[in-house]
């Protein structure tokens, strides 16, 4: 199943949330939440989202920052990711976990982030 994961840091930011709701819906994405909230605030969303998430199933954001705020975050969700055999594609990377090359990817993802993917 294709999950989607959707987040703006502020309720002014609307328009932001209904263009990535858009995307991942047209990415087939079956099941969407979407939260409007800090990324370093708790986000019950996306611990709902990665909860749900089932072997097969493919967790799917916009872009990098809607998902992580630091290297550290990003490697604690693709590490509970891939412990639940579940994928991960960030769509404006064109990164998908599913394939080898997006698994090497998203390695170097991890790497080239010297700090925080925040935004």
């Amino acid at each position: 199943m294709l999950l989607g994961y959707a987040r703006t840091s502020t309720l002014e930011q609307k328009a932001s949330i209904e263009t990535q709701r858009a995307a991942l819906e047209a990415a087939g994405c079956e099941k969407v939440w979407q939260e409007q909230v800090s990324s370093v605030a708790h986000r019950s969303g996306l611990q709902e989202a990665l909860g749900y998430a089932r072997e097969g199933d493919t967790l799917i954001v916009t872009k990098l920052d809607r998902l992580a705020r630091s290297v550290r975050h990003l490697g604690e969700i693709v590490d509970t990711l891939e412990a639940r055999n579940v994928s991960l594609r960030i769509l404006d990377l064109n990164l998908d976990t599913s394939t080898a090359t997006g698994n090497r990817q998203a390695d170097a993802e991890r790497h080239r982030f010297g700090g925080s993917v925040r935004a």
